[in-house]
């Protein structure tokens, strides 16, 4: 088709939606599906406007193509950063066809219309996530004219169609074969409303790259977040629930994870979940973490992970029935028959047997999830958590304090044996909700308080717990006793050291109540409340 046939008997006011596409501008960098998409438009009859390399791969493809310079009247200059950004595109592209003004403004001015805009930009994201990419870089993969052309069509999408998305393409064509090269406008919306997240997202990307430059919590915080799953519901069943991941986040709680068998994950799946690798993430060598209600049940180290698993699982069977295990090493068949004599709701590890996948199988609805994520999270990004109407930020807690950055303040220091318990249960105090109460012996966790309002019932709570005898164990509180009864009541039990933060305005009857048992007592001067 020539240029301008059609644009004579465009000067009559046309209702929105009414528009048959007969050209289109398309300029991608994602080249997935463009040959196909142009040749489906071709075939209709529309004429493919181009630019760079998008017009190369066309034209090499056999596609008939006219460069935008053409439509323009002006060149590609400036190594392609200005090629788009011309008056006649524009008000191509922003006319309203339903009014005779702005058609005569375009007959006066030869403008020639453009009736679907193809557009994806320059991958920012994935250039700007590059070890080692130089800013010039980063900046030169800052799209400007293909935003300008994608938010042109999408403000005009009563009469202009903005495509984004390779998946959209197929749909798009047959709907213009189905109605003589015309888009309903449900169609249009929908395809304006994707547009205009497209490119917020584009934009978010770029200010949040700028934004870790130089500030740490900028007076406008910007981010977009993408779908990864439905839900089926979610706290409870009458609430409806999607997971989404951030974008440009380097990992997030599924990235790299497959889900190897069992019902979708839920909602309460995903937070207890996140909570779980948190705290395994602490650990090294083999180790089990269970989780329920967004609280650890239990948690133990081992010379191998079958060791761990039972020790963690020992801790509270009761509480563990129906919670989330996860572990840090390769699941065996020996290990897998033992878990499939508990109720588990999701079970996540780095690997499976091929024998033990087989044992799993027994429980259908088991979640038998695989990390394969080998990246660490980026823990420079605050912690957020939304509140009504608004966003709470602050720094991740992330890393606890080093063993000589601690002070022993009672009489008796610990034992090197102690020592290792201690920083063992203070791991995981962290991840515990306040007040948190640890009590730990041989590197596993065998009574935990959680979540009660007064620090002294937390001690009670975990003591009560313990299948065991606490005797030589040790405790690890998230934040200072207010009071000298909760460690009595621990000592009293049987507990010989604990670690604490300390910054009480009663310390000393504190550690005067440590000292008269004749145990031990390190302050770490850091407290790890989680609520």
């Amino acid at each position: 088709m020539q240029p301008g046939t059609e644009e004579l008997t465009r000067l009559t006011p046309v209702p929105p939606g009414e528009v048959r596409v007969a050209r289109a501008l398309l300029s991608v960098s994602d080249k997935t599906g463009i040959v196909e998409f142009a040749r489906g438009l071709a075939a209709l009859g529309i004429e493919i406007v181009s630019t760079g390399g998008t017009a190369r791969d066309l034209a090499q493809a056999g596609v008939g193509v006219r460069p935008v310079s053409a439509l323009t009247g002006f060149p590609e200059i400036m190594d392609g950063r200005v090629k788009t950004l011309h008056p006649k595109l524009h008000a191509g592209l922003l006319a309203r066809r339903d009014d005779a003004g702005h058609l005569q403004a375009a007959a006066d001015h030869d403008v020639e219309f453009v009736d679907l805009v193809c557009v994806n930009l320059y991958p920012f994201e994935r250039t700007a996530g590059q070890r080692g990419v130089a800013d010039w870089e980063v900046i030169e993969n800052i799209d400007i004219g293909g935003p300008a052309m994608i938010r042109a069509a999408a403000k005009n999408a009563q009469f202009v169609a903005p495509v984004v998305s390779p998946e959209s393409y197929d749909a798009v064509l047959a709907e213009l074969r189905e109605s003589d090269r015309r888009l309903s406008l449900p169609t249009r919306e929908s395809l304006a409303a994707e547009a205009f997240s497209y490119t917020a997202r584009y934009d978010s990307a770029i200010a949040r790259w700028f934004q870790e430059k130089r500030e740490d919590f900028p007076a406008l915080m910007v981010r977009a977040f993408e779908k990864v799953l439905e839900l089926p519901y979610g706290e409870n069943p009458h609430q409806r629930a999607a997971y989404y991941a951030q974008v440009g986040t380097r990992t997030h709680v599924l990235s790299m994870v497959a889900q190897l068998g069992g019902k979708p994950l839920s909602f309460n799946n995903l937070l207890d979940l996140d909570s779980a690798r948190q705290l395994l993430s602490e650990f090294q060598i083999p180790s089990c973490v269970i989780v329920k209600h967004n609280n650890p049940c239990g948690v133990a180290v081992g010379r191998d992970l079958l060791e761990a698993y039972e020790r963690a699982f020992a801790c509270d069977p009761v509480s563990a029935f129906g919670g989330v295990i996860c572990l840090n090493r390769r699941v065996s068949r020996e290990l897998a028959e033992l878990l499939v004599e508990q109720f588990i709701e999701v079970l996540f590890a780095r690997g499976y047997d091929d024998d033990a996948l087989e044992v799993l199988a027994a429980k259908p609805n088991l979640r038998i999830l695989d990390d394969r994520e080998r990246r660490s999270p980026n823990m420079i990004e605050p912690s957020l958590r939304q509140v009504v109407g608004g966003m709470l930020a602050q720094d991740r807690d992330f890393g606890l304090e080093e063993r000589d950055e601690m002070q022993v303040v009672s009489e008796r220091r610990p034992t090197e044996a102690e020592w290792s318990e201690l920083l063992f249960a203070w791991k995981v105090a962290k991840h515990v909700r306040s007040n948190a109460i640890v009590v730990a012996r041989d590197l596993a966790t065998v009574g935990i308080g959680a979540g009660q309002m007064s620090r002294v019932d937390s001690v009670r709570l975990a003591l009560e717990k313990a299948r065991v005898e606490v005797t030589g164990g040790v405790m690890a509180s998230d934040a200072f006793f207010p009071f000298a009864d909760g460690p009595e009541i621990a000592i009293e039990a049987g507990i010989e050291a604990i670690i604490q933060p300390g910054g009480s305005v009663r310390d000393p009857e504190v550690v005067a109540a440590v000292d008269a048992a004749g145990a031990a007592m390190v302050f770490t001067s850091r407290r790890h409340f989680r609520h």
